[in-house]
């Protein structure tokens, strides 16, 4: 199999100095957090805990994206926030798919619970949008279009925990309709739940290929706001708990990723712990260790990050799991860039349909059809770029990489219409084609207008979508 194994009660002195360091305004809103009182309590905090939860895409063999969500929730269940409280987005296709041998069941680890059971269905099918997801973050009912009607009703004493598992790239991540959430669309709306005071205190965790740059050069330390991510802004995270060389067991019979490395990760660690008692930097730290294929990344106020997991994730004497972290520790074997794990799935179909039927026609031309759409992607890019600047430029553009302290474009405005139109031309990038997104924004930062994008990607797809 080619995937199982590539890419393979005093308060310390030093939070004190760490506080007194920080601006007068960041000071004030994060000290009542993260200052613990005995016994791992919240601290002085009396305000209440929110949590929005984001599986950004569809398909059977993103299974692993629903999974993670299901699981935060019932984690976040476990230790104590209501339902009311908890927002989620999930397209919900996966308990019932033709595909699932368990019917109605959903597991994040090999012959694990069901973790779908008892989740709100606030946001589904149609209604998972980016327009619907900034409402529900600015509290805007108005906005909404479908769905539950649940928003973030929180107030300037409440904590926010927002976690986001799917695919993503440079600047972008994915929803499971309609339009990307961009990096700078994400920021004007945490900069107006800053304004409009809907939290003490913010919590991100982002699951996505490239998800560092969500928030590379763009999150400010002073909006209370503290964030980790799976993966540096220029590199894949990778879907878990992966089917290997075997045709039995869990999680072949699945023939998809139950979850994704970063996202199990931080889960099992908030099994495995009292909330009341680590910290978020303890967990990532342990996160960090664990997710040994890419670079888990903090951004925002990291002064934070001192709090306990129970100010934002509710805090229960009972574990989840009594499974010793230690034991939960593996390999890369079982891990798959999130890029080539579709593959996984459609690879699996063709090796376990009955030679010469039905079945395994159609399950050759599936896979026959996601190679073919890479190797389009891959052309087509490659001609718009030698297009545009010659074949020595080539390397440089697709690859390039700002600085850490940069956003990955200066213009936005130039990364949208780009993606557009190189969709209207040449089709949907598709979770593969999505790295490619730093060569447009390498483009765009190098001086290319509309005109030319639109000339080169007309040029290198004929004109029609494939």
């Amino acid at each position: 199999m080619m995937m199982t194994s590539l890419y393979g009660s005093l308060v310390p002195f030093f939070l004190l100095a760490a506080l007194m360091m920080a601006p007068v305004s960041e000071s004030r809103r994060s000290f009542r957090e993260i200052v613990p009182n005995s016994g791992g309590s919240h601290g002085e905090s009396k305000g209440t805990q929110w949590a929005v939860l984001v599986a950004g895409s569809n398909g059977y063999e993103n299974y692993r994206h629903q999974a993670d969500v299901c699981h935060a929730y019932q984690i976040l269940k476990a230790n104590g926030l209501k339902d009311e409280n908890i927002i989620v987005f999930m397209y919900d296709d996966i308990a019932r798919n033709k595909n699932n041998p368990t019917k109605g069941i959903i597991i994040n680890k090999p012959n694990g619970p069901d973790v779908y059971h008892g989740v709100p269905k606030d946001y589904t099918g149609v209604a998972t949008t980016a327009a619907n997801l900034y409402a529900v973050l600015l509290g805007n009912k108005t906005a909404l279009s479908g769905g539950s009607g649940k928003v973030l009703n929180s107030g300037p004493n409440d904590h926010v925990f927002f976690y986001y598992a799917d695919h993503g790239t440079t600047g972008l991540v994915t929803m499971p309709v309609g339009g990307y959430v961009y990096a700078n669309d994400l920021m004007k709306v945490l900069k107006q739940m800053y304004k409009a005071k809907k939290y003490m205190n913010m919590v991100i965790y982002i699951e996505a290929c490239e998800s560092g740059s969500m928030l590379q050069g763009l999150l400010p330390k002073d909006m209370g706001i503290y964030a980790t991510t799976a993966s540096n802004a220029e590199e894949s995270s990778y879907g878990y708990y992966c089917p290997g060389d075997t045709t039995d067991g869990d999680p072949s019979k699945y023939d998809t990723c139950l979850g994704d490395l970063y996202s199990i990760a931080w889960m099992e660690d908030s099994d495995a712990h009292n909330l009341g008692k680590e910290t978020l930097q303890e967990q990532y730290l342990s996160v960090k260790k664990r997710t040994n294929m890419s670079h888990v990344m903090q951004y925002g106020n990291t002064v934070l990050s001192q709090a306990f997991l129970s100010t934002y994730m509710g805090q229960s004497t009972n574990k989840v799991s009594s499974v010793p972290l230690e034991e939960l520790f593996s390999s890369k074997s079982w891990a798959v860039p999130q890029r080539d794990a579709n593959l996984v799935f459609f690879q699996r179909k063709v090796q376990k349909a009955p030679k010469g039927s039905a079945e395994s026609v159609e399950a050759q031309k599936r896979l026959d059809e996601q190679i073919a759409r890479r190797s389009h992607i891959d052309r087509s890019i490659n001609q718009i770029v030698n297009h545009l600047f010659g074949g020595s430029s080539d390397a440089s553009m697709l690859t390039a990489v700002r600085p850490g302290d940069q956003p990955v474009v200066n213009d936005w405005d130039c990364l949208k219409t780009f993606v557009r139109t190189y969709e209207q031309y040449c089709g949907r990038l598709s979770e593969y084609g999505m790295q490619y997104t730093r060569a447009m924004a390498n483009m765009c930062n190098a001086g290319v207008d509309k005109d030319r994008m639109e000339a080169a990607s007309i040029q290198a797809c004929s004109g029609k979508a494939k």
